[in-house]
């Protein structure tokens, strides 16, 4: 089983920044897609970005301003937010699994719990 704890939450004014991390633990081994998705309330879940074996991709809804990285000493996923948008306000949740096909269809077999976003205008 993989176990998979978000950080880093919280409450920032539009324009800053926040990182948020993911921690993966268990049996990650071959555990190789990280994904990143977002909810408001409302919303349907939204896709934000994903890292397999190292290299990111990052939609276009955040590009240019969200960079998702992974140190895999520590066995954790970061999301680096800055120019933060009061549209980003949501519940931040990190996803993973064996493949990236599942991660990309938003249907991963490993859910963190999610952490919290709210940014103020």
């Amino acid at each position: 089983q993989v176990q998979l704890m978000e950080s880093g939450g919280g409450s920032v004014k539009a324009g800053g920044s926040l990182r948020i991390s993911c921690v993966l633990s268990g049996y990650t081994f071959g555990v190789n897609c990280v994904g990143w998705f977002r909810q408001a309330p409302g919303e349907e879940r939204e896709a934000v970005a994903r890292i397999y074996y190292g290299s990111p991709y990052v939609f276009d809804s955040v590009k240019g301003r969200f960079t998702i990285s992974q140190d895999n000493a520590k066995s954790t996923v970061y999301l680096q937010m800055d120019s933060l948008k009061p549209e980003d306000t949501a519940m931040y949740y990190c996803a993973a699994d064996n493949t990236c096909r599942t991660v990309a269809a938003g249907t991963p077999k490993y859910w963190g719990q999610g952490t919290q976003v709210t940014v103020s205008s």
